[in-house]
């Protein structure tokens, strides 16, 4: 089953940029997909099977939720 990668999440890959960031943002979700490097600003395009394999952790960005809104 695929991961669920949704556009501005943050992920973290295993292996570095060559400028020395690990943390992509996800401007485009599908059967590829485009990152934004967190350090640099450099894009990267990686097909879903490859993106998979090198994720190490997947930081979701939601709508924050604070406390007065849920009353």
């Amino acid at each position: 089953m695929p991961m669920k990668i949704n556009v501005g999440d943050i992920v973290e890959l295993k292996k570095q940029h060559p400028c020395g960031g690990k943390s992509f943002e996800v401007m485009r979700a599908g059967m590829d997909f485009r990152l934004r490097c967190q350090t640099c600003g450099a894009q990267v395009w990686l097909t879903r099977p490859n993106l998979e394999k090198r994720v190490r952790r997947l930081m979701p960005v939601g709508p924050a939720v604070s406390e007065a809104d849920k009353k």
